[in-house]
C-alpha cells in the first residue's frame, strides 16, 4: 500500500507556471513508477506525464510535451510536476498515481494507487 497526497494547485493566468508535488507514504517510494493524470469537467481522466522508479525515463502526453517536466526525489518520497506556459485548456484536477511497473506507462488501469487530486485553474 502507498498513500499519495498532492499539493501545489491554484488559480493562475495563462503563461504562468506552477509546481505540483505529490508526497508518498507507506511502501518504499522508489519501488513505484509515478505518474500525473488530469481530469477536466465533463471529460475522462487523461495521462499527463510519468517517470520511472529511478527517474531515468520519463513519458509525456503530446499536449504538455515541452511545457511540463516530471521529476522525483526518492530521498523525500516526492514526485513533482513543473508546469510552465500554462494554458486555459490545462485547467483540471491533477492526480498523482503509483504503479509497481518498472517502466512508466500512460494507461490509467496500470495504476492502483491514487491521490485525492489538486485543482489547477488557468484563466485567459
Amino acid at each position: 500500500q502507498v498513500q499519495l497526497v498532492e499539493s501545489g494547485g491554484g488559480l493562475v493566468r495563462a503563461g504562468d507556471s506552477l509546481r505540483l508535488s505529490c508526497a508518498a507514504s507507506g511502501r518504499t517510494f522508489s519501488t513505484f513508477s509515478m505518474s500525473w493524470f488530469r481530469q477536466a469537467p465533463g471529460k475522462e481522466r487523461e495521462f499527463v506525464a510519468a517517470i520511472r522508479r529511478s527517474g531515468s525515463m520519463t513519458l509525456y502526453a503530446d499536449s504538455v510535451k515541452g511545457r511540463f517536466l516530471i521529476s522525483r526525489d526518492n530521498t523525500k518520497n516526492t514526485v513533482y510536476l513543473q508546469m510552465n506556459s500554462l494554458k486555459p485548456e490545462d485547467t483540471a484536477v491533477y492526480y498523482c498515481a503509483a504503479s509497481a511497473t518498472i517502466s512508466p506507462r500512460p494507461n490509467r488501469d496500470d495504476y492502483p494507487y491514487w491521490g485525492q487530486g489538486t485543482q489547477v485553474t488557468v484563466s485567459s
